[in-house]
Parts: C-alpha cells; structure tokens; sequence
C-alpha cells in the first residue's frame, strides 16, 4: 500500500470573487499538529491552484484532500447531462467542458456553465429557479453518494442542487475547472492509478473526519480551540500551537488532514467494494466511504 509522508486538507468555496472567505488550507506530517499554510490576505483559488503546481514540479509525497465532488451522477441514466446531445462520456470530459465553457469567467468560476442553456435545465438554482430536468427532491446522486447515505456514513448532497449552506454543486463546479487545468500533472484517484511516489489528490468530505472524531452530526463544526484539540487527539495529532483563525472552515481542514494521515494507512479505504472501473472514470468516489 502507498505510504505518504504529507498530508494536506483543501476547504474548497465556489463563492462569487477572488477571495472567498471558505477557502482554508490545513497540512501535517507524519508526527506532531497539523496546521494553516496561508497568504496574509485570504486565499483565492488560482493561488491554491498555483500552490498544487508547485507540488507536483517537487513531486512530494503529499496526499491532497479536496472537500468538493470531482464528478457529477453519470450510472443511473448512463450519461451526466441526458438530453443533452454534447453531454460528456467521462469525468476528464466534463472538467474540460465546464473549463472551456466558462473560460471568460474569472477567479476560476463556474458561471457560465450555469447558465448554459442546456446545462441549467439540470439544477436547482436559487430563488425557486428548477431546471426542468432537475429530477426534484434532493436530487440525483452518485452512486457513492447513495452507497454513505444509506448505509449512515455520509449525508452529503446532490451536486445538481445550488440552493442552500450545503449545497455542493457550485464548489464541484469551480474544481472541475482547476482539476483540468491541472492537466494530470497530479494523479487524481479513483480516476488515475495510486503511483509510487509524488502528489496525489483525493476528493475527500470533511464531515466524515468529523464524525470519525466523535462529533455528533447536528454539530460538527468546530469553533474553538478546546473541541479541536479534543478532536485531533482522537486521530493521535496534537493541537496547533497556535492558529491565525479559528473558524469552522479553517478547523475543518486541521481536522480532515490529520484523519488523512491515519485513513490513508487503512488498505480498506482505496478499495471500496462498490468502486468499478465505470464508476471510477465517470463519477468517482469519496475517499472514506467504503
């Protein structure tokens, strides 16, 4: 099994503007606390993407967890957009497709996507405004989104809902483009094959690392100094020594980076039951959900 020296968590944001608030960025190593890499201003996407850049030209072993869905429901009507004649026939295709259709669009957003007159028929946006293929309640799911809901692992939602705090399909959106650009440089797993040293990134759900800590699920946010501590130590990581925020974005990426280094160690995890070769080229998979 593959063994890491690093461990970074990604708190991804598909907010409007350069600088989403959202954005938080945790790392550890293989002993002591985990804690905030950072600019001085908040960070921007294009500055996290130029940070990945420069893993991959260092080739660290550094295993990178993105809280962000890489792909869209594809198994249950074998296609991510039906009735769409361009929809895409793979996970690669479709972060192409988002990137070049919202290549006007700055900071690395997903605008134009969304309004695409094709591709809006298939969300829930804001303001009451249902695509007409939206296919109504929570919305289509992955098959591992399906997989953590019933059986209590997960309760993540559909990325074909844009409405609401926990609402993922805009944050997807906005890392699908980055995940293009990024050309392969990184292997993304389930989608590339583990490699034998080097980066690689990981779609990750840090609500999993909160429970995995003992959280309840009607609170897992954590807020101050005192509960993250108690957290890390459940994942035998220490508590920063000190930290620039504490707010529950910046404590998700702290929490979920030291859960990495110890899910990363269970061969369990990087082959799930479910996982087919189908799935892993179209939908992906959450790391942790097995």
């Amino acid at each position: 099994m593959r063994r890491f020296s690093r461990f970074a968590c990604i708190d991804w944001s598909g907010a409007v503007g350069e600088f989403p608030p959202g954005l938080a960025l945790a790392d550890i190593d293989l002993g002591g606390a985990p804690k905030l890499i950072g600019p001085e201003r908040r960070w921007s996407r294009t500055a996290i993407f130029d940070w990945l850049l420069k893993l991959a030209d260092a080739g660290e072993d550094i295993l990178i967890g993105l809280d962000l869905s890489l792909g869209f429901p594809f198994m249950d009507h074998g296609s991510f957009f039906p009735e769409w004649s361009d929809s895409p026939s793979d996970a690669r295709a479709l972060w192409a497709m988002i990137d070049s259709l919202c290549a006007a669009d700055r900071h690395l957003s997903a605008t134009s996507f969304l309004a695409h007159p094709e591709a809006r028929r298939h969300f829930r946006h804001a303001k009451g405004d249902v695509g007409d293929l939206f296919e109504g309640g929570i919305g289509r799911l992955r098959e591992v989104e399906r997989h953590q809901r019933a059986t209590k692992q997960a309760n993540s939602w559909s990325c074909f809902n844009l409405v609401g705090a926990g609402q993922v399909g805009k944050s997807s959106l906005t890392g699908m483009r980055m995940m293009h650009r990024l050309g392969g440089r990184i292997p993304v797993w389930p989608f590339d094959p583990l490699p034998e040293s080097g980066p690689v990134i990981i779609e990750i759900y840090t609500t999993m690392a909160a429970r995995a800590a003992g959280l309840p699920a009607n609170t897992s946010k954590i807020r101050d100094a005192e509960t993250l501590a108690k957290a890390l130590a459940t994942f035998d990581a220490d508590a920063p020594a000190s930290l620039h925020r504490l707010d529950d974005h910046a404590t998700d990426a702290l929490l979920t980076a030291a859960w990495m280094r110890k899910a990363s160690q269970n061969p369990l995890l990087w082959s799930p039951e479910l996982l087919t070769p189908d799935i892993a080229q179209t939908e992906g998979w959450t790391f942790g959900v097995i």
